[in-house]
């Protein structure tokens, strides 16, 4: 179905539609078979490159779109819909621009921002480590200066986009304080020194590539240090909230595709002489599926449209992502019971939903850590 959407202008409704166009016609009709066969879908991100939608969020004067973050979340659940592990890697490649975008100077900005923004380029966000994850003082990757210039040593465990991308946004430690020791640099992917491990074997999400980053010695240049030493623990949480309206955003999308597919099939398949939509029984899951995608939905663009007003929003990107990422993994949980024996085959992209839901409850946080961020909010 084609969601009914509430956005702040006609531009905004325009750029939806276009968005609902390239994903069902370009997207959505190459991701069964790309997913079965764990190809990386570069195509999909130079097409969408190529359009504007890259950037949505950012300043048009570096290449972006200028969008409200209620318009660009809303673009990146139709990509998700239509295909999982490009609206990820889409959500990816804006939080790994964040910083750049929001805390660079004009002269970093005009220098590397156009080609990472204009979607000549994919970006990837190497914050995570293997003993680091949730635990972001914990990090032991360490940038050390000389001469002008920075040495990178250490790894990053778990990063989209790893051995894909063309750049790294990288947080390394510059000092022993665990907060205050943590600066961000962009790292090319051409740097001597930088080396990937084996993409991991994943559940779900199989064309999107996770892997890890090893830093043996990487010269970095110090101009591409963004933002002050010690700054980087700050400039990561915060790219972090608005990532988690990205996750907040595909995790709604693809429980969307998940409930089309399950009221599709009710319409379709016959039991006792009748549709199983007649079915009360059916009638009441697939309501309870619609309400926890209305929710969802409501939930991140609530906690967008403060971010759009320059309100606190950390406290409401948590309950988004927390809310949005349980709706998904409900909601395709209850797509494949509705669809039965057909929704455990591959025949039906149900199956694939459910495995693709249940990351988004681990990633960019993983909902323990969203409830403790609620809670430490509410008793401040």
């Amino acid at each position: 179905m084609t969601v009914d959407r509430v956005l702040p202008s006609a531009e905004a409704y325009d750029l939806i539609e276009l968005v609902r166009e390239i994903a069902r016609q370009e997207l959505a009709p190459l991701a069964a078979e790309a997913e079965a066969a764990e190809q990386f879908p570069r195509a999909a991100f130079t097409l969408l490159g190529r359009a504007g939608l890259l950037g949505l969020p950012y300043p048009e004067r570096w290449g972006g779109s200028g969008q409200p973050y209620e318009v660009y979340l809303q673009a990146l659940e139709e990509i998700a819909a239509a295909w999982m592990s490009v609206g990820v890697g889409v959500s990816v490649h804006v939080m790994a621009c964040h910083a750049l975008a929001n805390e660079g100077t004009d002269q970093q900005r005009d220098r590397y921002l156009p080609e990472l923004v204009g979607g000549e380029l994919l970006g990837a966000y190497a914050l995570s480590e293997a003993q680091a994850g949730s635990d972001i003082s914990g990090l032991s990757t360490k940038a050390q200066e000389t001469d002008g210039e920075y040495s990178l040593s250490g790894a990053k465990a778990w990063i989209t986009h790893g051995s894909q991308a063309d750049f790294y946004t990288t947080f390394a430690r510059t000092s022993d304080d665990p907060k205050g020791g943590i600066s961000c640099f962009l790292v090319p992917a051409s740097a001597p020194g930088l080396t990937f491990g084996s993409p991991e074997r994943k559940m779900g999400l199989t064309a999107s590539t996770t892997a890890t980053v090893y830093f043996d010695s990487v010269p970095v240049a110090s101009d591409r240090r963004i933002c002050a030493e010690g700054e980087g623990m700050r400039m990561a949480l915060s790219a972090l909230d608005s990532g988690r309206l990205g996750i907040a955003a595909c995790a709604t999308g693809l429980a969307q595709a998940a409930l089309d597919c399950a009221v599709s099939f009710a319409r379709e398949r016959r039991q006792f002489g009748q549709p199983i939509a007649e079915f009360q029984g059916i009638q009441f899951m697939l309501a309870e599926m619609a309400a926890a995608v209305d929710t969802a939905r409501a939930g991140y663009l609530l906690a967008a449209r403060k971010r759009d007003a320059g309100r606190p929003f950390t406290r409401d990107a948590a309950v988004a992502k927390l809310v949005a990422t349980d709706a998904a993994m409900k909601v395709t949980t209850d797509a494949v019971q509705v669809l039965g024996g057909y929704g455990y085959t591959r025949d039906f992209p149900a199956e694939r939903y459910l495995r693709e839901a249940k990351v988004t409850q681990i990633f960019e946080g993983t909902n323990q850590i969203q409830r403790l961020v609620i809670a430490r909010q509410l008793l401040r």
